[in-house]
């Protein structure tokens, strides 16, 4: 029963609107349940960062409150943030047994396994966090041990599906928990968190097993060496590769640290079954003729890094790409990843390679682990919400969930498409939008946890746009003459020997500047400095058309 007084607020720190980097709350008085963790990668002008954090500023102020993190599966955008969440916050963790294992090897990566509080569940798991009552149930997804959950609060139950289809074939055996979520439905939902990702898409999401019946059928047709790219984090596709390889007597070599540490949490947790005897290096799969391999590898999404890529372009340490090697991508680009995709595929053509990608219609190599329209449709009306919130994908997707919301007969004033920070609040089971919290993202570069920002990212831009001079000039402090310099040294704007007449004619406007400010008695160092970059700036625009970053290092003696 809901208390006097007391509000429930559901909201995202991270996720809505934005592909990669989810993370929802839900709080009820002074207990606050975090869902999921998760991390994006950097979008093109991110220049030197290497991936992208919600903003927790919120639960720091609020630590006292936190009582736990539930976990909905174990791919990156849902998990890859605990370690740093976890620095912050040393609250309870709780997930299935494969999501958890996937994050102890980043929390034992970060240096974190030891103090990390892990509690692992099942769907049968009941878990108490506060006022809060935690269950789960199982939902077919693109890895295994994928769950939903149900917050029970006392003005009423908020359920939130993870990332879900509703596979009829599954790869494991494992059907969606069709009984508990109409149970859920029958009893009352106040509010739905529901998966759009593939909101925009007609009818229903293909089957995980027609991926696995069209790779055997490519194994037994191909009498050349395989190789394999896809989500490392794909447990299901990967037991599919190594059902295919077994049925054509291949041997399968593993490249790629992720796809080696997923495979192997995997095959611990008994999520992949493989003949030991199966398994070889990358070394010994050069020695053996081609119909006997498979290389399993990362790099579906053109990562530069990655073992696909490195192979495309030579630069892998054992394995190189042959005339006749037939390249798998069991994988469709993530929205931004197109160009890096389509670099590999070209590079893979050049060096001979028959390469088999594109949309699961054409080449029966993928299918998403996101539900379609009407699997969505499907879910609303099994759940059956009182207020609907779509979430994940981009925000067009989640304009077209709240549609199909309202086509199944949930009333349009009734569904909120937020942004980041907006909060619903239910009370006394009416929601209207509350007071924004503060949410966002956080720049992870290198060890430092946002110290990038928008200003550091400008100045990053503008130097891989028309690079830097910095002009170094020595000042007489009693005399007010310049004793030495300047001297301009240029990096990524001209070439200096083939730029002579512009850097000379550059050094003489520096010394006129500080000659007319030092007669002027003009001595500090901003003002000498400032009026050195207007003057350069104008004079290098003038002649370049180009605004290159200009930094002047002013000493006195």
């Amino acid at each position: 029963m809901a208390r006097s007084g007391q509000k429930l607020q559901i909201f995202a720190l991270g996720g809505l609107g934005e592909i990669g980097k989810n993370m929802y709350v839900v709080r009820y008085g002074d207990d606050i349940v975090v869902i999921d963790a998760g991390l994006k990668f950097p979008e093109d002008e991110m220049l030197g960062v290497d991936v992208v954090i919600p903003d927790i500023s919120y639960l720091v102020e609020n630590r006292d409150k936190v009582r736990g993190i539930v976990l909905t599966h174990g791919h990156e955008d849902h998990i890859g943030a605990v370690p740093y969440v976890l620095r912050q916050l040393n609250v309870p963790v709780f997930g299935t047994r494969l999501t958890l294992g996937l994050v102890g090897i980043k929390l034992k990566e970060a240096g974190l396994a030891s103090q990390a509080r892990l509690q692992p569940v099942t769907t049968e798991s009941v878990v108490r966090l506060g006022s809060i009552l935690v269950t789960f149930f199982r939902v077919n997804h693109s890895i295994p041990d994928a769950v939903g959950v149900a917050l029970t609060t006392p003005e009423g139950v908020v359920v939130h599906t993870g990332d879900f289809k509703f596979d009829q074939t599954p790869v494991d055996g494992l059907h969606a928990d069709y009984q508990k979520m109409a149970d859920l439905g029958r009893s009352g939902v106040l509010a739905l968190l529901s998966d759009s990702t593939n909101a925009e898409r007609p009818g229903y999401t293909g089957s995980e097993r027609r991926v696995g019946e069209n790779l055997k059928r490519i194994f037994k047709q191909t009498r050349s060496r395989i190789i394999v790219a896809t989500f490392a984090s794909n447990v299901n596709r990967i037991q599919q590769i190594f059902s295919a390889a077994e049925l054509t007597g291949r041997k399968v070599a593993i490249v790629g640290r992720s796809m080696v540490n997923v495979v192997g949490i995997a095959r611990e947790l008994g999520y992949l079954k493989l003949d030991e005897a199966r398994l070889i290096e990358p070394e010994e799969a050069t020695k053996l003729p081609p119909e006997q391999v498979v290389v399993l590898s990362t790099g579906s999404q053109g990562e530069p890094l990655s073992a696909l890529a490195r192979m495309a372009r030579g630069a892998h340490k054992t394995l190189s790409i042959l005339p006749g090697d037939v390249v798998i991508l069991s994988a469709t680009p993530i929205p931004g990843n197109e160009r890096f995709v389509a670099r590999v595929i070209d590079a893979l053509f050049r060096l001979g390679a028959e390469v088999i990608y594109g949309p699961a219609s054409e080449t029966g190599v993928h299918v998403s682990g996101h539900g379609s329209q009407e699997e969505l449709k499907l879910m609303l009306n099994l759940i059956r919400p009182k207020y609907f919130i779509p979430i994940h994908g981009e925000y067009r997707m989640q304009r077209r969930h709240a549609l199909l919301a309202e086509e199944v007969g949930i009333p349009k004033n009734h569904i909120f498409v937020l942004d980041l920070g907006d909060v619903v609040e239910i009370q006394n089971g009416v929601a209207r939008l509350g007071p924004r919290v503060n949410a966002g993202q956080v720049l992870i570069d290198g060890l430092g946890v946002g110290d990038v920002g928008n200003i550091v990212l400008r100045d990053r831009k503008l130097l891989s746009q028309d690079g830097i001079l910095v002009v170094v000039v020595t000042l007489s402090k009693q005399k007010g003459t310049i004793l030495s310099g300047p001297d301009i040294i240029s990096r990524g704007f001209v070439y200096v020997r083939e730029s002579e007449p512009l850097m000379e004619e550059a050094t003489r406007i520096v010394t006129n500047t500080l000659n007319r400010l030092m007669t002027e008695n003009v001595s500090d160092w901003s003002s000498l400095k400032n009026n050195v970059k207007d003057a350069l700036s104008r004079f290098l625009y003038e002649q370049t058309r180009r605004r290159p970053m200009i930094l002047p290092i002013i000493m006195e003696v």
